[in-house]
């Protein structure tokens, strides 16, 4: 009896169907939602565009940390130079053995005492920066005395600055290698300094 039910609906919306009449209104009005399919295709294309953004978020991220490290050296670099041309003009009294350069970035930040002057003092630097790849302010120094190309530091003073990262930058150096002399990788080169003899 229940299938007979069920087929004599079925029977008579077809007969309305037939002779040209409207369905229910209920069956007119659009459905609204998307399908299983609809989210799927949706997940997907999110997902391929998520995954193309990521490695340009990447590369912009280190290309702004690059940008920083740059600044941080060439700051240093000329907060030494600042130091040094103070130091060969007689300004600021300097140690023997140190050539005239700063015997720490401290010192740059510190201020040295200005030659006949009570109380008043040169300032290079207003802070030693962070270096942006090791995430500290902890550089790795070079003094006058050292081999360029060497890691350790005699301590005399501070000729140059360089970062302790061992990554690679985006055009292929290592960030340590960016002493600003060589292959424009930072700064303009640094003036020759005559070794004493």
């Amino acid at each position: 009896m229940n299938t007979d039910n069920r087929r004599s609906a079925w029977e008579k919306r077809a007969e309305r169907l037939a002779v040209g009449l409207q369905p229910p209104a209920s069956s007119l009005q659009p459905e609204t939602g998307l399908t299983l399919v609809e989210l799927i295709i949706a997940f997907t294309i999110l997902l391929i565009l998520t995954t193309a953004a990521l490695p340009l978020a990447r590369v912009t991220v280190k290309r702004e940390r690059e940008r920083d490290l740059r600044y941080a050296l060439r700051q240093m670099r000329d907060a030494i130079d600042r130091y040094k041309d103070a130091a060969d003009r007689g300004l600021i009294q300097v140690k023997v053995g140190t050539e005239g350069y700063p015997p720490d970035l401290e010192t740059l930040v510190n201020g040295v005492n200005i030659v006949g002057q009570v109380d008043k003092k040169f300032k290079f630097l207003r802070r030693v920066p962070r270096d942006p790849m090791t995430n500290s302010s902890d550089w790795g120094l070079r003094s006058m005395q050292d081999d360029p190309k060497s890691s350790s530091f005699g301590g005399q003073n501070v000729f140059d600055v360089y970062t302790k990262s061992q990554d690679t930058a985006l055009d292929g150096s290592k960030y340590s290698v960016w002493l600003g002399g060589g292959g424009g990788h930072c700064c303009p080169p640094r003036p020759a300094r005559l070794h004493p003899g």
